[in-house]
């Protein structure tokens, strides 16, 4: 991925400058429905691209079988990505699983729990939603923390939903339904962007292993959550817009935040 500075390498010191912003890459697939971005995109006469850096690689039936599990043995289901909706529902499908209409649901987004509405009845009393983390479930966690949970997530895990259940002593198992893997991004090699925003650490690993080379100089760095934020820090990146924060509790925030102070007040 180009950079526009002469430098071939991230200065040992880096200075935030707050450069204009003009373009952003956000890391994820562009949505479907409304978003903020679009409407931060026309205040600001932005350019904004829309690229997964990662993508997702089911796991085979046959795969899932030898976990020697039933998925509808658990009454309460967590969901922390899209994906994960996807995979459990098919891999119930698959294995002919038989889903209770009774089964719980906690999603750790608004937006995971519309998704859910493809593939069930949305009603409010099997369905909880927190804001982005597993701790603004935790009422519901401890109301029905005697009951089985299971936490569909991929190959890489959910260390830090993983690290709050055993906190909590909630009952769960983690199940590995579908593996994440890097895109190819080689078209973007001489595109040039003012922010690149991330929301995981393999979006940086994605980063890395596209672009072995990649030089951040002007580039902005913004990042969602902490164990992002310590990858990026680790491959040397200096990160210069973070999310969540009690000043910006979502990315787009903490962008436009950053694109007020860079760009000037609108």
């Amino acid at each position: 991925m180009a950079s526009k500075s002469t430098a071939s390498q991230i200065e040992p010191q880096y200075i935030e400058k707050h450069n204009p912003v003009k373009s952003l890459l956000i890391s994820q697939p562009k949505p479907e429905d409304k978003s903020p971005y679009y409407d931060m995109e026309l205040k600001w006469n932005l350019k904004i691209d829309w690229r997964p850096f990662i993508q997702v690689a089911p796991v085979t039936e046959k795969e899932f079988r030898k976990n020697r599990i039933s998925l509808a043995d658990f009454p309460c289901i967590i969901f922390n990505s899209k994906g994960a909706v996807d995979n459990f529902f098919r891999l119930a499908e698959e294995t002919r699983a038989r889903i209770s209409q009774d089964t719980r649901y906690f999603c750790l987004s608004e937006a995971i729990a519309n998704y859910l509405q493809k593939f069930i009845l949305y009603r409010k009393r099997k369905v909880f939603v927190g804001k982005r983390m597993a701790e603004d479930l935790a009422h519901y966690f401890n109301k029905y923390k005697n009951e089985k949970f299971l936490l569909p997530c991929s190959n890489l895990g959910s260390t830090e939903i993983v690290s709050y259940l055993e906190k909590m002593n909630i009952n769960h198992t983690e199940v590995v339904m579908y593996n994440t893997v890097s895109a190819d991004l080689s078209d973007l090699s001489d595109v040039y962007y003012d922010v690149l925003a991330f929301f995981s650490p393999q979006g940086i690993q994605s980063l890395f292993e596209n672009f072995p080379d990649f030089a951040q100089n002007n580039t902005r760095i913004a990042v969602f959550g902490n164990t992002t934020c310590k990858a990026a820090e680790e491959k040397g990146l200096f990160v210069n817009i973070k999310a969540p924060t009690p000043e910006a509790p979502s990315m787009n925030k903490a962008l436009e935040n950053y694109i007020i102070k860079a760009n000037g007040p609108k």
